[in-house]
């Protein structure tokens, strides 16, 4: 596949020439790492535990398997697993042939991925049987027979069995091929390692398309290259974990935060890193305790489960030191508690999908800078602007934008959209924000019309388009209502045919045709007509006010 991406010469000479880019391939960082780290532990899940050495052999046997299916450097794969072994491996054996890896998180359903998949073309998809009741490889088979760019179906089984390179674990439908049968095929190879080095891609060559919302609900696939994806792993360590090798991620592996530091962060460091396919406090708490995690990063309503966990005081977390909360902002009470009672440092920081963790604390920051959303990462910067694009003075409210090492390299949809989004080299990201004297930021809300729920975006005018189909709606906005734990929640504003609908039944319907579950609103409020600008456009913000009082 062509990839048209917005990045220079002169761009990648400046990063190099000041020492940003590296020009590393994760693979050369993992195959080091493993000649050094052998029987040591590299992760651990719900399964149980794969060593470096297990897992380099896994890799080289997987990256030749794919080889021979065809699949060749700058073809995309889809991957659509949980946070589980199989999920990393798959990405080093891609990279390392020149494969461009496209997560998709395993809660999305028909609707969602087949608007990711339509614009990705992956030549293969690999997945798993079912996650949490749902049949992910049943869809993906529908997706197949639909979509003639989807040549290979690659189903992971329940149990993994990863090591073996004989056998069969057929468990997905028919016409595909499971996770071992693609490794024995990889196993049978002729291909030599030096067939393999021919693959070996260009630092600056796109690695990675990971789809975020916008303002209008369609996705955007957000490119980056080794060098863009490996500095902000860098920066992250360097920043959050310095002296950590004992990491967790229980945020999906498969958006920026579990990709960039879930993934590929642990593999730099060299350490082992332990997986939670579902969120459980109670059972962070016991891995933190088993494992000796020292660093984790997640949603901010992470912490707040954490802190509610019974009888946390009595719970060794004493090697705990440095959870990174974002997505949204950490009630001060929250963090208040979180200092009193817990060992580690809790850091807010602010990102996106385009720029990684661009901003965040340092674990040596006095509190009332940790409650802020942290000072830009070495070699980026943030600046707040009024609607000119003028800088706006400490602590005046502003749009925010960024620029900097970690900057993705445009959208999979062109260079119309991906420059679209820049102004006179900075890159608008839709919130707002204020700066302090010191550089630190505070998030003060979006001008992009999404709701972070739970960290999780949720792409509002597809819900809304879906809505509008029910034959009791004849209008509605989809606004974000204030949650304790979550952050937000969506309320669906709605101008009623002639009967009022209830909230299950609306979701029912986002259910029938499809709607990821947690995209669902859940509230559900009715009005006689929406405040209008004069060229026909909702204003929720007063909608807001008017239904929520917000």
């Amino acid at each position: 596949m062509f990839f048209e991406t917005t990045l220079t010469t002169d761009r990648i000479d400046a990063m190099r020439a000041a020492g940003h880019w590296t020009d590393e391939h994760m693979f050369d960082r993992f195959r080091a790492r493993g000649a050094e780290r052998g029987t040591d532990p590299m992760i651990i899940d719900a399964y149980g535990t794969v060593t470096w050495a297990e897992a380099m052999s896994a890799v080289d046997r997987l990256s030749r398997g794919v080889l021979e299916l065809g699949i060749r450097p700058g073809d995309v794969v889809q991957l659509q697993l949980p946070n589980r072994r199989e999920f990393p491996l798959a990405v080093l054996a891609l990279e390392r042939i020149g494969v461009v890896v496209n997560p998709v998180a395993p809660i999305f359903r028909t609707k969602e991925v087949s608007v990711m998949s339509e614009l990705a073309r992956p030549r293969a998809v690999i997945t798993v049987d079912a996650f949490r009741g749902y049949g992910l490889a049943a869809m993906h088979g529908q997706l197949r027979e639909a979509y003639d760019w989807i040549e290979h179906l690659i189903v992971v089984p329940p149990d993994p069995t990863f090591v073996k390179a004989e056998g069969s674990d057929r468990s997905g439908p028919a016409d595909t091929m499971s996770w071992a049968e693609v490794l024995a095929l990889g196993a049978r190879s002729d291909l030599t390692d030096r067939s393999l080095d021919l693959c070996r891609p260009s630092p600056n060559d796109v690695c990675e398309v990971m789809f975020t919302s916008g303002t209008t609900g369609q996705p955007k696939g957000v490119m980056h290259t080794q060098n863009t994806i490996n500095v902000a792993t860098d920066l992250w360590l360097a920043r959050i974990a310095p002296d950590c090798s004992r990491f967790h991620m229980a945020s999906t592996l498969a958006h920026q935060t579990g990709y960039l530091y879930g993934v590929r962060a642990p593999i730099a460091a060299g350490g082992a890193v332990v997986y939670q396919e579902v969120w459980d406090p109670v059972e962070f708490a016991r891995l933190i305790e088993e494992h000796r995690i020292e660093a984790s990063m997640g949603a901010t309503p992470f912490l707040a489960d954490l802190l509610a966990v019974e009888a946390l005081a009595q719970r060794d977390l004493s090697s705990f030191k440095a959870f990174v909360c974002a997505g949204a902002a950490i009630p001060l009470p929250v963090l208040e508690r979180a200092r009193d009672e817990l060992p580690c440092t809790v850091m807010p920081g602010w990102g996106m999908t385009e720029t990684g963790l661009s901003t965040t604390g340092r674990r040596d920051d006095p509190f009332e800078k940790l409650a802020t959303d942290g000072a830009a990462v070495a070699g980026n910067e943030v600046q707040i602007v009024d609607p000119d694009g003028c800088p706006v003075p400490a602590g005046t409210e502003g749009d925010l934008q960024f620029r900097g090492s970690e900057a993705f390299v445009g959208y999979i949809q062109g260079r119309a959209l991906s420059e679209s989004c820049w102004r006179d080299g900075w890159f608008d990201t839709g919130d707002r924000a204020v700066m302090d004297a010191d550089g630190y930021i505070s998030i003060s809300g979006r001008t992009k019309d999404i709701i972070i729920r739970g960290g999780e975006n949720v792409p509002v005018k597809e819900v809304e388009d879906v809505l509008l189909r029910h034959p009791s709606v004849a209008g509605v906005a989809v606004i974000a209502k204030p949650h304790d734990r979550l952050g937000e929640i969506g309320c669906a504003v709605v101008i009623a045919n002639e009967e009022h609908p209830t909230l299950d039944e609306l979701t029912g319907f986002l259910d029938s045709q499809g709607v990821t579950r947690q995209f669902w609103p859940e509230d559900l409020a009715f009005v006689e007509e929406f405040p209008m600008t004069p060229s026909g456009k909702i204003q929720k913000y007063r909608l807001r006010q008017l239904v929520l009082g917000v």
